[in-house]
């Protein structure tokens, strides 16, 4: 183990030799790219950052000016060594079911299916869910959020009826108690047969009013293009962004993802379009994905895989198990220039009984998962810059002269050793401060499960 970091106290001071992927600095100056990696397939620079009054002040990569030391020369300024410690911005998780989350431990999902996941959140909202309960599950998945380092959340909330209600109530106080902490985005959640009611109008006003998302769950039937093309004139009257799941199983005949580009395109929808899943994709012929991914592209569709949620999920219908798994087309993705994510999903809930909503176990399991191979970098920015891009979110998600000081320190020094631990002893910092805030423990919510006290 590292010895720990004793921090500077000061407001102003230096962190130098940190590790960074330089796809992920912003500078005033472009300074040259012939960036010295430590090893070919390691994409780290080594830096010094500046940091002052919260804000990082100045970036300099360490070999690339002659006059680093004039700049950094003055003793008053505290500096700590970091030694090749890595450096990555906050996370950014840009699609999560926090009002299901954390329930796993009343309402388990025994055969492991789609539809058993469905079936028991159903019956988890009809016996349990209540204000208060809902508002104690979501702070939870906030606190570990941000005790892992994460900057902003988004998340889908369910939406029909007096539930729906119900949950964006609670998701509304959360977002105001939260605001000094996390940026919290919400995404109204219904199937896509919805927005041919008549209660469709009142959920996009109640969107508009609320700085909500138009989203849901789009299927594959007959009705599809009707129900896409009212969601996209809905949202295209409000000025309303966009953010489904669509194809989320393995079956090759189920092409939404192409619906949802081509009437994009149609309509002339000038909004962000955000599709989540996409795993049938996987299972087509080269020439559908082909297809697909260029009407994506036109129609500036971002891309947001969920592996850990769908690893779990995805193929149990297969004769044996374990059989095809639910990653999407990833690797034609990033070729193709189209924005890609990767995120939480649930976290403890019967879709996924596992999950820390921490960006970097997002990111550490989904290279082993997608066979993300070297150089890593550009696959950091799948969990930080891209996402802050796609929420509109400009001082986050990178380091910036001039940016907050929001970025995590860990004790790895090359992403193999990034990769191979947990890094539970990262240092999160947050307006140039370390929090030192730990997840919460898991027996707050005991009482939520009905589980008694046990010993003392």
């Amino acid at each position: 183990m590292s010895s720990p970091l004793v921090f500077p106290s000061d407001s102003h001071y230096w962190l130098e030799n940190a590790h960074i992927p330089p796809n992920l600095i912003k500078t005033r100056v472009n300074y040259p790219q012939e960036i010295h990696f430590p090893r070919l397939w390691e994409d780290l620079g080594l830096y010094h950052l500046e940091i002052a009054d919260g804000k990082i002040k100045n970036i300099i990569a360490v070999g690339q000016r002659e006059n680093v030391n004039e700049v950094i020369k003055d003793d008053a300024i505290p500096r700590l060594n970091l030694k090749q410690r890595m450096i990555l911005p906050c996370f950014v998780d840009m699609h999560t079911h926090l009002d299901k989350g954390h329930i796993w431990g009343r309402s388990p999902n025994g055969d492991g299916t789609f539809a058993g996941a469905i079936a028991g959140t159903e019956r988890d909202a009809a016996h349990h869910q209540q204000p208060e309960d809902i508002y104690r599950r979501m702070e939870f998945g906030l606190q570990c959020s941000y005790a892992h380092g994460t900057v902003a959340v988004r998340t889908h909330l369910e939406s029909a009826g007096q539930r729906g209600q119900m949950v964006w109530e609670v998701f509304r106080q959360l977002r105001q108690t939260w605001a000094d902490r996390l940026t919290l985005q919400g995404v109204a959640m219904v199937s896509t047969d919805y927005y041919l009611t008549p209660e469709a109008e009142k959920l996009a006003d109640q969107m508009a009013e609320w700085g909500g998302i138009l989203g849901g769950v789009a299927y594959a039937c007959p009705q599809v293009e009707a129900q896409l093309t009212r969601l996209f004139t809905l949202a295209q009257a409000r000025n309303l962004a966009i953010d489904l799941h669509v194809d989320e199983n393995g079956d090759r005949r189920s092409r939404v993802l192409h619906q949802v580009a081509a009437i994009a395109l149609k309509v002339g929808f000038t909004g962000q379009i955000v599709c989540g899943h996409c795993c049938s994709l996987d299972v087509q012929s080269p020439q559908q994905v082909q297809q697909t991914l260029n009407l994506v592209k036109q129609a500036n569709i971002a891309i947001i895989s969920l592996p850990l949620c769908n690893l779990y999920l995805q193929g149990r219908d297969q004769p044996q198990k374990p059989a095809w798994r639910g990653i999407t087309k990833v690797h034609d993705i990033q070729a193709q220039g189209i924005p890609l994510v990767f995120a939480s999903d649930n976290c403890r809930d019967p879709f996924f009984p596992f999950g820390d909503h921490d960006g970097l176990e997002v990111l550490n399991q989904s290279v082993r998962i997608g066979q993300l191979d070297p150089p890593y970098g550009r696959w950091c920015a799948t969990v930080n810059r891209t996402p802050a891009q796609l929420m509109d979110l400009a001082d986050q998600g990178c380091l910036a002269v001039d940016g907050p000081a929001d970025f995590v320190i860990f004790p790895a020094r090359y992403f193999s050793e990034l990769f191979s631990r947990s890094q539970g002893d990262r240092l999160v910092i947050r307006r140039g401060k370390p929090t030192h805030h730990r997840p919460p423990e898991y027996q707050e919510l005991d009482d939520l499960m009905g589980f008694g006290a046990v010993g003392s």
